[in-house]
């Protein structure tokens, strides 16, 4: 039950990686280094697969019995070489030097490729294959296969994981954070490997290997492959959670405003920036809708209160840290709305509710706090508090 429950969680964890770097590369599909980390995903997925029923007895049958191992084992060196070159082209981004390098380091994965289909058919020839079936390392081809395959792998691993340290000790986090674990996922990977190359010449010479070393390195390697995955994923996940954390304090931000958005704009309806009615639904779905109408609302009422500031008579420039600054605006802010004066010459604008810092964040921040005030004083008035979002949308 675990290990199921264990198995499940990489799967997921693996289709939720690779949909998300296949999502990433239709947005940049020129990106070298992102491509390289998909088609490193995607190969994966295809050792993966190709491997299990329905699809090794199809292999099989056309085949043979060595060409669904073959088939596997293909795509796990192409799943490391593509996972060197994402460092490769990362190294020289914008230049030839990383194409070349690919291509050489292709010239080794051609040869590893044509030593192990070399392996296989020979081990076809030599009893119908049926050493695969029984992992019978008396057949010097069969020996052969694994050998190069694990080889190659530990090459690429190592390589990779010398680079993915190298990069991690240079970055920021989360990025160094998803590197550090994605080095643990590959270094453990390496691991595992090294220690298959290791018991399959010990097997091949007659030797008798320990089953805990047997299952200690397929848990090493059960470990690694999950790790490698969160450490591609982490710097992606952790930035669209920052993504909707600022999302959310826009959204809570613009409501707030509401008030104090909804007073101004009855009185000065020429200042919205968008007048034209659009479609609420895809506004509010849009990834930028909530940014947009938030930016808007705040440009709006800083635009209402410079209009009405020369009427704000006691003029102040009021601190943050001067308590009733609020509310006592927010009383002056109502009368002067009320005013039959709101239509003559306007005076010289004068700061009002003029945050510490010039920034916007800031900014929004000060004017949510007079938008409060105006909502507690329209509650002290008996009037129902209320929002008209939909008007700015």
């Amino acid at each position: 039950m675990i290990l199921s429950a264990i198995l499940w969680g990489m799967i997921l964890a693996f289709v939720a990686a690779l949909g998300w770097k296949i999502f990433q590369l239709v947005k940049a599909p020129r990106d070298a280094a992102l491509r390289a980390v998909t088609l490193c995903l995607l190969s994966a997925a295809c050792s993966f697969t190709l491997a299990r029923e329905p699809f090794a007895g199809w292999i099989a049958s056309v085949g043979g019995p060595g060409a669904p191992r073959l088939v596997q084992n293909l795509f796990v060196l192409s799943m490391v070489f593509w996972l060197m070159c994402f460092y490769l082209y990362s190294a020289a981004a914008g230049t030839a030097e990383g194409t070349r390098r690919a291509r050489r380091e292709a010239l080794l994965l051609a040869l590893a490729a044509i030593g192990l289909v070399t392996a296989t058919v020979a081990a076809g020839i030599h009893d119908h294959g049926a050493g695969f079936r029984r992992s019978d390392l008396s057949d010097p081809a069969l020996v052969s296969f694994y050998l190069v395959a694990d080889v190659y792998l530990v090459y690429a691993l190592s390589m990779a994981l010398r680079w993915t340290c190298a990069y991690a000790r240079a970055s920021q986090r989360p990025a160094a954070t998803g590197l550090w674990l994605a080095a643990a996922g590959i270094g453990a990977m390496a691991a595992s490997c090294t220690i298959r190359t290791v018991l399959t010449v010990v097997r091949s010479q007659g030797g008798t290997v320990p089953p805990a070393v047997t299952w200690a390195s397929s848990v090493i390697i059960a470990l690694g492959v999950p790790l490698f995955l969160i450490g591609v994923s982490y710097p992606g996940v952790a930035t669209r959670i920052a993504v909707v954390r600022v999302r959310r304090q826009h959204r809570r931000m613009y409501r707030r405003l509401g008030p104090l958005w909804q007073m101004l704009n009855e009185a000065y309806p020429e200042h919205t920036l968008y007048r034209m009615p659009t479609k609420q639904w895809r506004d509010h779905l849009l990834p930028l809708g909530v940014h947009r109408r938030y930016y808007r609302r705040v440009i709006e009422c800083r635009d209402g209160l410079v209009r009405i500031s020369p009427r704000l008579a006691p003029t102040t420039v009021l601190a943050e840290d001067q308590s009733g600054w609020a509310d006592d605006l927010a009383d002056r802010l109502c009368a002067a709305l009320r005013s039959k004066q709101l239509q003559e010459a306007p005076a010289q604008a004068v700061a009002v509710a003029m945050p510490l810092t010039q920034t916007l964040e800031d900014d929004a921040h000060q004017l949510a706090q007079l938008s409060d005030a105006v909502r507690r004083r329209r509650v002290r008035a008996g009037a129902k508090p209320s929002d008209r979002e939909s008007e700015t949308s």
